[in-house]
């Protein structure tokens, strides 16, 4: 536990990353969910050894922060104790209402494990970048399309029954489209894809391959027979033969990998890591907030009740007296769910309305409309020793305050990183050395468009939501009228408030 991860490499229970407020860890129970004691257990593990403070990301994982050295071995023990089976490897994700959703198309799980099993027989995990992902979508009620991956599935209806969407490099909008196949053809086409980016190198994703390569993964079904992958070597990466010492392939199927476009100038030192070496893997990020699920969703003969962390934190206490009320109350199982949020499912109808108030009084996020959800904040000052401002108490501040004219996301981060939101965002208030920074449309990393004192900065929102209210048209969003308003404008609002305070 000496060594931890860097920035980019998967803060996972054995490689724990370090942080502005310590060490951080991330875990995905294989089952999907867990039930209510193991929630509550690995809350008092997070508050016997971190700082109390528990995250749900965007993609849906588990977060434990402030950790030393010697504490995380411990959590982890205690974890291992626990009986918690965590995933490793090339995330998979199928969405967290996966299996029990009566609108699925298909039950997206059993696809995503023959992919799994697909990458390990052939050695791809040690030689994919710590970012590479795969969604595998059944469709119904809560999707990814938010999210991006390297490789989609998604379950369609078909003349002959169910078949898979396959895409590449992107979200579920953007994602380029290879083609529409059964399920054995789309563990096929996927590893093919995967592969392909793992012989370009372990920061390479799916949409660094070439249009050549793009062609042959979308031919590939009508070339190759079903499951006829090579074996990859995770330490040379050299073809050879199966991993179960099945002997070579025969020749028409040598020609119908040659049809694949596998490597263009490989470079056999920039590949794969060393032997033994296996950096971890962080989330993707989406091309925009994914939406939390809140409230209730039917399941036939019961229904997913969905609760939200506030800007995706939350102190393990209050998530151990939230995870007790719902086991009174009859919940079998809380599952993970991108956008920051809790499932809960098994309770009796009668159930949901005491725990959303229980939920509500603990400061959970329990409606749609709730102005939080359109905020996100790193945990900021105190608590990152790499903030310069105090994020969580601007966001309390502007959603109370704010709150009708929040239809755009607010990104408000500690330091330039941008953490809590990689990506651009409407407006962004950046802690730096000139205080709080406001930057129009654009990332953290950003030059702010103007500055004023971090403790001032929500008022310096007021004035720009001012601004929005007396120049917005009928019927407009608040969004569209920031764009017509334009970065001067919105600077001179935000700068506005500091200017009469000194009158």
């Amino acid at each position: 536990m000496n060594a931890f991860s860097r920035r980019g490499a998967c803060p996972a229970l054995s490689a724990p990353m370090q942080t502005g407020d310590g060490l951080l860890v991330r875990l995905n129970p294989v089952s999907g969910g867990l039930s209510p004691r193991l929630l509550i257990g690995i809350a008092q593990s997070a508050l016997r050894h971190g700082n109390g403070i528990m995250e749900v990301t965007a993609r849906g994982s588990l977060q434990i922060r402030g950790l030393t050295a010697e504490s995380a071995l411990l959590l982890a023990t205690e974890v291992d104790a626990l009986g918690i089976a965590v995933r490793t490897g090339v995330p998979i994700e199928t969405g967290p209402l996966a299996g029990i959703d009566p609108q699925e198309i298909a039950d997206p799980r059993p696809l995503a494990e023959r992919i799994r099993a697909a990458i390990e027989e052939v050695g791809l995990a040690a030689r994919l970048g710590p970012k590479v992902s795969v969604i595998v979508e059944g469709g119904g009620q809560l999707t990814l399309d938010a999210v991006t991956a390297d490789v989609r599935l998604k379950a369609v209806r078909a003349s002959n029954g169910i078949a898979w969407s396959v895409s590449v490099a992107g979200d579920g909008r953007t994602a380029r489209p290879l083609a529409t196949v059964g399920d054995h053809a789309a563990t096929d086409i996927a590893v093919a894809a995967l592969r392909m980016v793992a012989e370009k190198g372990r920061d390479a994703h799916a949409r660094d391959l070439s249009e050549r390569q793009f062609g042959s993964l979308a031919g590939w079904h009508s070339v190759a027979p079903p499951s006829v992958l090579p074996d990859i070597s995770p330490t040379r990466g050299e073809i050879g033969n199966s991993a179960d010492g099945a002997p070579p392939a025969k020749p028409e199927m040598r020609s119908a990998l040659s049809a694949l476009e596998i490597s263009e100038g490989r470079d056999e030192n920039s590949i794969s890591p060393l032997v033994g070496e296996m950096s971890g893997r962080t989330e993707g990020g989406a091309t925009e907030r994914v939406q939390p699920p809140i409230g209730a969703f039917d399941l036939n003969t019961d229904a997913a009740l969905g609760i939200a962390f506030p800007y995706g934190s939350m102190p393990a206490d209050k998530i151990i007296n939230l995870a007790q009320s719902a086991l009174a109350l009859g919940t079998s199982e809380i599952r993970l769910a991108p956008g920051r949020a809790l499932l809960f499912l098994g309770q009796p109808a009668a159930a949901t309305q005491p725990l959303q108030h229980t939920a509500s009084t603990l400061g959970f996020i329990t409606i749609p409309t709730d102005p939080r959800t359109r905020i996100a904040a790193c945990p900021g000052t105190p608590a990152c020793a790499s903030g310069r401002i105090a994020t969580r108490d601007i966001a309390e501040a502007v959603a109370a305050e704010n709150a009708g004219i929040l239809d755009f996301t607010l990104h408000i981060s500690g330091c330039a990183k941008g953490c809590a939101h990689p990506g651009a965002a409407a407006l962004t208030i950046v802690g730096g050395e000139n205080g709080a920074g406001l930057v129009v449309n654009a990332t953290a990393k950003a030059l702010p468009a103007g500055y004023r004192p971090g403790y001032d900065a929500a008022r310096g929102i007021g004035r720009v939501a001012a601004a929005i209210r007396s120049a917005r048209y009928q019927g407009e969003t608040a969004a569209h009228c920031l764009t017509r308003l334009g970065p001067a404008a919105i600077a001179e609002a935000y700068r506005q408030a500091q200017t009469e305070k000194r009158k």
